[in-house]
């Protein structure tokens, strides 16, 4: 029986398309848009059974056209959370979604997906309930709107439907990103490049670098949607970070000491990075007052209900395996 995963070579559905891999699932149908072609890389070592284009996917799927198909991860959207074209967004987030939804639910099948901690907005409390959400943009809004929709259709599904709220995902295959892509990512390139890190200065009540976000690796990203997959009997929206908030500053000094450790360096403390001009600072940008999660930490109770909330890897370790991975990438 096949898998479908949308999104297939994007950062998270390709994450998820190796980790199925490495389960011994290889039955697999891949659905993206390759406009974008270098996206291909994240797919190239991986094993897929066919590959269809999202344009073509949804009436080929409804139609039943790739036969018996045991689960739909819907892992493909629009992430940028500075996009300000709203119908874009919402064809391509909500209507597109919601296409899939119905077609999965017509066939009784597994449906599990993507939504995002951006439905929480500048709220202080990250817990799965309408009286916390409030987006601060379209991109927000449009996964807030769908899971509205799953949350109707919940009491009377005919198959499983899981929607993921990730929180601040990082972790390999997400180069294609571009601004878009984690603080960590951004922080290896520019120490490389530079020697140094560059972070956002101050802004509300945070000191500069200060700002603090649920950092969570994709590995474990890819583990819980497994996780749900093998435990079809449980639906429901859940978030799913680690349950602690870290400041950036901690992601450039996981960066850079996990570099320096590569060059058999000792380690920095924070005062010291400052102090040698390897953390730099830099004017808080005008475009994101007002539209910035200055602080976010899931609430995961009832992802430990769900048995997916244990094991997370602490930052310094992921962000650490992270670096090796892109060294690797460099030297292959």
């Amino acid at each position: 029986m096949s898998i479908i995963v949308t999104g297939a070579a994007g950062f998270i559905g390709s994450n998820l398309v190796k980790a199925l891999n490495q389960r011994g699932e290889t039955d697999i149908i891949a659905v993206d848009d390759l406009t974008e072609g270098d996206k291909f890389r994240n797919l190239a070592d991986c094993e897929i059974r066919d590959y269809v284009d999202k344009r073509d996917f949804v009436p080929r799927f409804a139609a039943g056209e790739f036969g018996m198909v045991r689960a739909l991860f819907h892992q493909g959207a629009c992430s940028s959370t500075l996009e300000a074209d709203g119908r874009y967004m919402m064809d391509n987030n909500y209507r597109y979604s919601c296409e899939l939804l119905d077609a999965a639910q017509r066939r009784g099948l597994p449906f599990i997906y993507a939504s995002s901690a951006a439905v929480y907005g500048a709220g202080q409390v990250f817990r799965e309930g309408r009286e916390h959400e409030l987006p601060l943009n379209v991109y927000g809004y449009s996964k807030l709107l769908f899971d509205q929709r799953v949350r109707r259709l919940l009491p009377h599904a005919r198959a499983q439907v899981v929607g993921l709220r990730y929180f601040n995902v990082y972790g390999p295959r997400e180069g294609h990103k571009g601004r878009m892509a984690s603080v960590a990512l951004h922080c290896f390139h520019q120490y490389r490049a530079e020697g140094r890190v560059r972070l956002f200065g101050g802004c509300d009540v945070y000191a500069a670098g200060e700002q603090q976000r649920d950092f969570v690796s994709v590995e474990d990203v890819a583990r819980v949607n497994l996780h749900f997959l093998d435990h079809s009997q449980r639906s429901g929206i859940f978030n799913l970070g680690t349950g602690v908030a870290r400041p950036f500053n901690a992601v450039a000094m996981a960066v850079v000491n996990a570099l320096r450790a590569e060059e058999d360096r000792p380690p920095l403390g924070l005062a010291a990075l400052i102090e040698q001009g390897v953390l730099h600072y830099e004017d808080f940008p005008a475009v994101l007052r007002g539209r910035y999660q200055s602080h976010t930490r899931a609430d995961i109770e009832l992802l430990r209900e769900a048995g997916a909330g244990e094991g997370f890897l602490d930052l310094e370790t992921g962000v650490a395996r992270y670096c090796r991975w892109l060294l690797e990438q460099e030297r292959a």
